[in-house]
């Protein structure tokens, strides 16, 4: 794994804990039967997959197809990729910026999903995305984009690594979309993700297991650490050691 790329980080130092932990998480998981298709959505068919497929490959640069991993690709693949290499794609942020009513929440209890947003910078992983390419990445586009007009699209962005600039495949929120829950605070974003679960899991698995693979990755986001102690408050669990966390 690469070093750690220089830029400015106010994130928590080594060694502090987490306010979130397993045991925590796991009172927030409860069998949650899967829906269904949410009434008056409109789903992907086979051909649209098939047309942002042959898209993206169309617009590809030279060399391997790159993907740039921020979130539960991290610790939730799909299809297969290799290699990984620190990276930073600028004028982007990592967010929890739409909302989902199946997955990880419901009808009853929407939840929150995280996305690219505008603004700022963002470190993740870059990752070869492995042949069959054709065929890993439909399956990439079938788990991160399911309903039209998509909210999480999918778009090149340019990184910087260690070994140079370059582009990468990367998902974006689209502002315009009906399920954009654009810039919340963290008041906010905490108590939807401390209610919030579907038949993938909780929203406070989701927030978990992003700060613990973002961290074994030598990556340790400011927002998400800060949501803990937010998260812990909201869920009734707060802790006087939370208070070292931040937020």
């Amino acid at each position: 794994m690469s070093k750690v790329i220089s830029g400015k980080s106010a994130a928590p130092p080594r060694g502090a804990a987490m306010a979130l932990t397993e045991a925590l998480v796991a009172r927030t998981m409860r069998p949650v039967e899967d829906a269904g298709p949410t009434p008056g959505m409109v789903y992907m068919t086979d051909a649209d997959y098939a047309r942002f497929r042959d898209e993206i490959l169309a617009s590809a640069p030279p060399g391997p197809l790159k993907l740039f991993a921020y979130g539960s690709l991290l610790w939730k693949p799909v299809g297969e990729v290799r290699g990984g290499e620190r990276a930073v794609a600028r004028g982007w942020h990592r967010s929890f910026c739409f909302t989902v009513q199946r997955f990880r929440g419901t009808l009853d209890q929407p939840g929150l999903m995280m996305a690219l947003d505008r603004g700022g910078q963002c470190q993740g992983m870059v990752f070869e995305i492995a042949e069959p390419v054709a065929a890993n990445l439909e399956a990439l586009l079938r788990r991160e984009m399911t309903i039209l007009p998509a909210v999480n699209v999918p778009r090149w962005l340019r990184v910087r690594t260690e070994s140079g600039e370059g582009r990468a495949l990367g998902f974006v929120v689209d502002p315009a979309n009906a399920r954009y829950a654009g810039k919340l605070d963290k008041q906010a974003v905490a108590a939807t993700l401390a209610k919030a679960a579907g038949h993938w899991g909780s929203g406070a698995q989701y927030l978990f297991e992003t700060i613990r693979h973002l961290d074994a990755c030598g990556i340790r986001d400011r927002n998400l650490w800060q949501l803990q102690p937010w998260w812990r408050r909201r869920s009734g669990a707060l802790t006087p050691a939370d208070a070292l966390i931040g937020g």
